[in-house]
This record gives C-alpha cells, structure tokens and sequence, in this order.
C-alpha cells in the first residue's frame, strides 16, 4: 500500500481544530528507538513541535506565516555546539520540503540521500561539509528524516497566541550553548522545560519508574495524566508510523527501569539483586507495572496504521485508545 504522508499532515492540524479554527498547539514527540543505541537504551527520544511557531533559522524563532505547517525543536548532543535546533516539521519528519515528495518505501541508502541532500541546501550553518567537499559524519543526521527509522507518538495540547509569543521571545533571548548531559539534562528535560513553559508542572519525572531521570515515556505519560485534569484544555493524539521499506524497524519505548527488568540481558543479575534486597525487587515490580499501563503501541493496534498515518483526534473523553488506559 502506498504510503501518504500529506494525509498525516491534514490529520495532524484537523486534530487541533475546534469550531472550525485551528488553535496553536505545544505537541510533545514521544519517538521509539532504534538502532544499535536504541538496543542499549530503549528510552527512545523526545521533541516538542509548535504547530504556529516556525523557524527563522535552525536557532532561531519566528511566527509562522498563512500556509506554514510550524517547528519541531529538541535538544541533541554534539551538534554544531548548540543546546537545541529548530527545523520545520515536513523536513525534520521526511528530509523533503514537501508531503508529496515523500517516498511511499526507503532503503537505508535512499534516507542517506534524502538527508544530505537537504542538509546541504538548509542545514551547513551547523553541519558543514567535510573540507574535501563530501558529507560530514556525526549526530546531524537526527535533524531531518526521523520517521524514516521510527514510529512516533504525537500528544498535542493547545496554546494561545500570546503564550506562542513569549516563548518565541524567551528562547531566541536565551544562550542557545551546549550542555547536554543524559542523566539530568537530556532530550526529555528539554520538552519538559518547554511544554511547563505553557503549562507549569505538566510534566513530571517518576523516582520510581525512571529513578528520577526524565524519559520521553514519563514525559508523555505526564502530559496525558495532566489532560485528564483539565478537560478544559483540547487535547489530541496522533500516531505517526514509520515509512515503509528496508530500514530497521524501530522497537517498544521505555521508561529506565523498564529497559532494565524487560531486557535479557540484565534479567539474572536483577533477579540476583532483587532477592537479596525486596525494596529494589518492589520497585522493579512496580516499574513493570507502569510499563504496562501506559503503552503507546496500543495506539497503533486500535488505528490501522500499516496502510497511512492515522490521528485520533479530539479531546481525550473521546479518545478511547487512551482512556482505556488507566493512567495515574
């Protein structure tokens, strides 16, 4: 079946639409992992995309114009020195300016081409060219092209015009400085950070499931939980599947614990640990437990993803992959 991108696009802003007027929207990117990492440290990765907010550059903020589909930001390691990069949301998700332009199937080889040949178009300020001419290696490759190699959970919160204002102004003012740092200062801080900044205290780390750490897992779990205490506020959930093709399939997100008790290779060790001491053996317990209570796949098995993007969209009541759920 043929793949089409331009139909996630359309269901993407019909999921913040009410009475016919699409409101902006803060939406956190909840991104499966994948990879020879992603096997080590299944906690996926995080973004935030403004869907009335766009880019003046990969480091700096602009409102969108009539007709621009908004920005997705995130904080990465290693790139050209910076704490966080913008890039719009066609590109960042396809490596293409446009839906249409959108493979219907990839190889890995053809995700390759698509990303180097809009890096050098739009993206040599932070990843230049080798001195030889020939595209630079390194963590740049994270920028465009995403759901190439994952699925990806989209969980949308509205905003106002004025909230969008602020933070435009607030982050182009900020030192835009690298300092990332996995344990306290990741990808997942950095959403948090953003969406509290619409909303503070949305998002909020577990000591139990991730020992403190901020994951994308427990951000999105946060959100959601958040959602159901304000019904006021328009809520929506969108899945975005990987492209078809040859390229590796990405796997199940987790929170830190999680990756520990479900992974074989650190089950006998963790058996070992949790007989000698019942309070770790509790809380492996119970970060199993979260694991299984909230599951973003759950959200491709109730939609019939395999053959397009599909939203659910709408408020949360009326979610029934999500409420389902339960959700503390």
């Amino acid at each position: 079946m043929r793949f089409r991108p331009n139909t996630f696009i359309g269901l993407l802003f019909l999921s913040f639409l009410n009475a016919g007027v699409a409101r902006p929207a803060v939406t956190l990117l909840l991104e499966e992992p994948y990879g020879t990492f992603g096997g080590m440290n299944p906690t996926g990765h995080a973004a935030v995309y403004l869907s009335h907010i766009c880019a003046a550059s990969p480091t700096s903020l602009r409102r969108c114009n009539e007709a621009e589909q908004g920005v997705v930001i995130s904080r990465y390691h290693r790139i050209g020195g910076y704490d966080w990069l913008a890039i719009p949301l066609v590109p960042y998700l396809y490596a293409v300016d446009r839906p249409d332009e959108v493979p219907s199937s990839v190889t890995p080889e053809d995700v390759a081409a698509l990303r180097n040949t809009w890096r050098r178009t739009n993206l040599t300020e932070v990843a230049p060219n080798n001195e030889d001419g020939t595209r630079p290696e390194g963590d740049w490759i994270q920028l465009v092209g995403a759901a190439y190699e994952r699925t990806i959970y989209a969980f949308g919160i509205e905003t106002t015009a004025e909230q969008d204002d602020k933070f435009i102004q607030t982050f182009n003012a900020r030192t835009n400085a690298n300092h990332f740092n996995l344990l306290f200062h990741n990808c997942a801080d950095f959403a948090r950070q953003a969406i509290d900044f619409y909303y503070p205290h949305a998002i909020q780390r577990s000591l139990i499931a991730d020992a403190g750490i901020t994951t994308p897992k427990q951000a999105a779990k946060s959100l959601v939980s958040y959602s159901k205490r304000h019904r006021d506020l328009q809520f929506s959930v969108v899945v975005i599947p990987q492209v078809q093709g040859t390229v590796p399939r990405s796997s199940a997100v987790r929170g830190v614990l999680e990756s520990l008790v479900k992974s074989k290779r650190y089950a006998l060790p963790l058996v070992s640990v949790a007989a000698l001491h019942p309070y770790f053996g509790g809380s492996l317990a119970l970060a199993w437990l979260e694991g299984a209570r909230f599951d973003p796949r759950r959200l491709a098995d109730h939609s019939d993803s395999s053959s397009e993007p599909t939203a659910i969209a709408g408020e949360l009541e009326s979610n029934r992959a999500f409420t389902e759920q339960p959700v503390d």
